[in-house]
């Protein structure tokens, strides 16, 4: 290399800091620790996250390792008109964990990917804080990650996220629906609206045709909040208490098969777990459809159809169990603070899903 004195461009000149990046992978860390259990293996300045499957409290006997990626979508846009970034990173882990418990996995650890044309510390700490406290609510540590600067990629003020999440299961423990048959029952765990699907659609309907403020208020639609704050919910965790569920009943496979209710909706989503020969029958007045997606449908004037195909309708994650196991599911689910409705049937049929 050519010894240069003079001074020329620098890294700094083309957008990208090292020195303030540097300073906010080390601010962080002491955030990934509140998310630390006795299995991480502290490594601050390595170059990757560690992890011990085994310990004192956790023996596995045929472990299989089980993993998942997601990112929000275009949710974050909402984060970005709102200015507010505390809760999108719940959403990231909620993507990624709630799609390896319905295999029965206890999520192990998530790693990030937090991508900006410039890092802004204070846009950046709100977002992280809320990907801790998606894994605290999750049960994973958050044992590292990539924060890239990336000037004239991304728009001034915008970031991207992505999560990379690793469960592990026993073999004998998967849940894949395999079992399920015509006659078993179907429970709905309630979301906590939109979750994070359909945000494309839901922003052309309320800014693009309507051209409503984020701060407009929803008074007129019977709710006492704000279009910003109804669409900025964060996505439910629901690991804890599936967990709880299937921990209470170690010896049985009390659950057949589960679905977490992402994009395309319900109709989409329980064929994936059902067997050849089986169909589902959902009863749409046997749960509560939050009044946003009443909204979003009159207000979008959007047919039955295409609502059931784009969001979850009130719906964030389906069990299938035996009818005899019915009862015991509900109350240890009531018990674990996460209540489940009968919401429908398996029926004969070719993996199709059937709302009347």
């Amino acid at each position: 290399m050519t010894k240069k004195t003079k001074k020329g461009l620098s890294y700094k000149n083309a957008g990208v800091d090292i020195d303030i990046k540097g300073q906010f992978t080390t601010d962080i860390y002491s955030k990934m620790q509140t998310t630390f259990g006795p299995r991480v293996i502290e490594n601050p300045d390595g170059f990757g996250g560690l992890f011990t499957l085994n310990s004192r409290q956790k023996k596995y006997r045929q472990p299989v390792l089980v993993s998942s990626t997601d990112g929000v979508g275009t949710k974050l846009k909402i984060a970005f008109m709102m200015n507010k970034h505390d809760t999108i990173g719940i959403d990231l882990v909620a993507m990624c964990a709630n799609d390896i418990v319905v295999l029965g996995a206890e999520p192990l650890f998530l790693l990030d990917y937090l991508a900006s044309s410039k890092i802004v510390p204070k846009v950046l700490h709100e977002v992280i804080d809320g990907i801790t406290e998606g894994c605290r609510q999750a049960g994973c540590a958050l044992i590292g990650g990539e924060t890239p600067e990336m000037p004239g990629f991304y728009p001034a003020g915008e970031y991207d996220i992505a999560g990379f999440v690793v469960g592990v299961v026993e073999k004998d423990r998967i849940i894949h629906g395999k079992t399920i048959k015509p006659g078993d029952v179907v429970i709905g765990l309630s979301s906590n609206g939109i979750h994070s699907n359909g945000f494309s659609l839901v922003r052309k309907i309320f800014f693009d045709k309507e051209k409503m403020k984020i701060t407009q208020k929803l008074a007129h639609y019977g709710l006492h909040t704000t279009l910003g704050e109804e669409l900025i919910r964060p996505t439910k965790i629901y690991v804890k208490p599936i967990s709880n569920l299937l921990h209470k009943h170690k010896t049985k496979k009390i659950v057949k098969g589960m679905a977490h209710i992402t994009g395309g909706g319900l109709l989409d989503n329980i064929p994936r777990i059902l067997p050849d020969g089986c169909a589902v029958k959902l009863e749409i007045n046997r749960w509560n459809i939050p009044k946003i997606f009443k909204i979003i449908q009159d207000v979008g004037d959007i047919n039955d159809q295409e609502m059931l195909h784009v969001f979850n309708m009130g719906i964030g994650m389906v069990l299938i169990v035996s009818k005899s196991d019915v009862k015991t599911v509900l109350k240890d689910l009531r018990q674990a603070k996460e209540p489940g409705t009968v919401i429908g049937e398996v029926t004969k049929g070719d993996r199709v899903v059937h709302i009347v």
